[in-house]
């Protein structure tokens, strides 16, 4: 099945910021309930510790909240590891709620664009669920940007481009609104928009069934990795690892001592 960058709603810049951040809530609190990103824990230590950092500086957080059940994993591990939170459509209410829930979590209130980060955000760059959004030209760039500036950088997908994970996205209407009663900080706004006004099942819907289609497989990160200049000053390792019933997607990347 060919690669497909069919539009995504939540990448609109017009797109209504409320219901993008409702949307983001929905995949973080179901991330953390699921511990999608456990099995990475281990792949992540090996890599701070390669690298010589404590900081990994998150790209594409949304509201970060998704990473809490990561972080509680490598903190077992890692006890001084510090994630910064950043996001190029930053939601300030949700990164402060994830705050409140981890002692070891920052976030830059400014947009921070994965493609050219400021050469002051040191560490392990990370993005998780959102490599998928940028065409291929820009996925290089942001490969690219990482090995210019020699910090490491590890990206994780938890949808592949198959038919079992393009059927499973269409349930994720009957799971937003099954979940959204427990989704914190409680917010009437997130209710109205899912159940009498159910723009968020929708654009969840859709925006699901694209990240699939969107998702670049093994090969293809691979070959990102190969349009990179200077790659060979990198050590690079391209995965898929089992994740409950299904699979994750991982690239890393770091500096050659």
């Amino acid at each position: 099945m060919s690669r497909i960058h069919l539009f995504e709603w939540e990448d609109q810049a017009w797109f209504p910021v409320r219901i993008r951040n409702y949307m983001t809530d929905f995949l973080q609190f179901l991330t953390n309930k699921t511990r999608m990103f456990s099995p990475l824990a281990q792949e992540l230590d090996v890599l701070l510790k390669s690298s010589d950092t404590k900081q990994i500086v998150d790209l594409g957080s949304g509201g970060g909240g998704g990473l809490l059940s990561l972080n509680e994993d490598l903190l077992k591990i890692n006890p001084e590891v510090k994630f910064i939170l950043t996001d190029l459509y930053p939601n300030h209410k949700a990164f402060q709620h994830t705050q409140s829930q981890a002692r070891n979590f920052e976030a830059i209130p400014a947009s921070v664009d994965a493609r050219d980060v400021p050469k002051k955000l040191k560490g392990i760059r990370t993005m998780f669920l959102s490599f998928h959004h940028f065409k291929p030209e820009d996925a290089v760039q942001i490969l690219q940007n990482a090995v210019d500036a020699k910090q490491a950088i590890f990206i994780a997908e938890g949808q592949e481009r198959s038919v079992p994970s393009i059927l499973a996205m269409f349930f994720s209407p009957l799971t937003v609104w099954l979940t959204t009663p427990f989704i914190r900080p409680f917010s009437g706004g997130r209710l109205l928009f899912t159940y009498p006004i159910p723009l968020v099942p929708i654009f969840t819907w859709w925006d699901g069934i694209v990240s699939a289609l969107r998702t670049y497989s093994v090969s293809e990160m691979r070959e990102l990795i190969g349009k990179v200049e200077n790659q060979d000053s990198f050590i690079w390792k391209v995965e898929r690892i089992k994740s409950g019933p299904a699979h994750l997607l991982f690239l890393s990347g770091h500096p050659k001592k």
